[in-house]
């Protein structure tokens, strides 16, 4: 067992090719979870529907309880609010997916 802290959850945001849908998670294991919203698409959920697997934004957190209040925090914001967030991590709107370990 990990000593407490020491864990690794993150929330992230996602985008389509078009840039025209967000959808905001968290994860434990963000390369893992990359993948699945890429490869499930024969799952009927938001992400495959709408295509949405390209990382556009992350925050690192140690402990899940502050990861899952900032994903709430950020889902209850209004779309430029969460662009103007984007915009301070990844002004170019560069899809990150490449760059997780």
């Amino acid at each position: 067992m990990k000593p407490k802290g020491t864990h690794n959850y993150y929330v992230y945001i996602l985008t389509n090719h078009k840039k025209t849908v967000l959808y905001t998670g968290v994860t434990n294991n963000l390369k893992i979870r990359l993948w699945q919203h890429k490869n499930e698409s024969s799952k009927k959920t938001f992400t495959s529907r709408y295509r949405v697997y390209y990382l556009l934004y992350y925050e690192h957190f140690n402990y899940i309880n502050n990861a899952i209040k900032r994903e709430k925090q950020i889902k209850g914001w209004a779309r430029n609010k969460k662009e103007n967030l984007i915009n301070s991590f990844n002004p170019s709107w560069a899809f990150l997916n490449e760059g997780v370990s």
